[in-house]
């Protein structure tokens, strides 16, 4: 697992700016969806990988743990898959011409819809009920991505959980952009996965400094059955 260090320094600043430590903690778990970033084989340490993260497959066990809260309490796991398709190998083409030919070439072939790459890791705990959402940039939300925008404003949620891999790619992308959405969001400390620590809690302390909150799964599963408990007693 990754080492989490955010500075006292750090969180000093933010209490300064929010007035507590923690600003998302009294979520609301039926508006909370739990998003689940790029958990392929293509990102695993297997053969089939392009961009092989090896922290990611520690990671799964808090992802799980976190799914079964947060459907258990009336929220929604969504698993977002990248896909590589034809179109965007023209629509796209810078961010496969900043690569070699061969590990654009690897790419494409790992992330083709269908392909094994493609497939979700087969330890994650995906029920059919969840949500499957393709998308076609690191980010999730940038116009052309994805429809997720669209399908969880049309459903209610306010407050994103965000995890997977890598965190300072894709993960972080798709917090920045959520955030800019109007949307809350909430980083998991011990649910993202990165190349190192060093880049791992670079990108947690960016998200915690700016765009919304981090925490740790205990945490979150603590809040989310605390404020559950209260909202039905009221």
């Amino acid at each position: 697992m990754h080492k989490i260090d955010i500075p006292q320094s750090v969180i000093d600043r933010v209490v300064a700016r929010r007035g507590r430590a923690h600003i998302h903690d009294n979520l609301d778990p039926a508006r909370t969806a739990l998003i689940v970033v790029d958990m392929q084989n293509a990102f695993m340490p297997v053969p089939v990988a392009h961009a092989p993260c090896e922290m990611a497959p520690h990671v799964v066990p808090a992802i799980n743990r976190l799914a079964e809260g947060v459907r258990t309490l009336g929220g929604l796991v969504v698993w977002i898959q990248t896909v590589c398709t034809e179109d965007d190998k023209v629509s796209w083409s810078n961010a496969h011409s900043i690569s070699s030919k061969a590990r654009a070439e690897k790419r494409y072939a790992a992330l083709a819809r269908g392909s094994e790459g493609y497939q979700l890791w087969p330890k994650m705990d995906a029920k059919p009920d969840d949500l499957y959402v393709e998308k076609h940039r690191f980010s999730a939300f940038i116009q052309g991505s994805s429809n997720l925008d669209e399908i969880l404003r049309a459903r209610g949620f306010d407050t994103l959980l965000i995890t997977g891999t890598v965190t300072n790619v894709c993960c972080e992308s798709t917090a920045r952009d959520a955030m800019m959405l109007n949307y809350k969001v909430i980083m998991v400390s011990d649910g993202n996965a990165a190349a190192n620590d060093e880049e791992h809690n670079a990108s947690l302390r960016s998200i915690y400094t700016t765009f919304g909150d981090v925490m740790d799964t205990d945490m979150l599963l603590a809040c989310m059955a605390k404020n559950s408990t209260r909202a039905a007693a009221e």
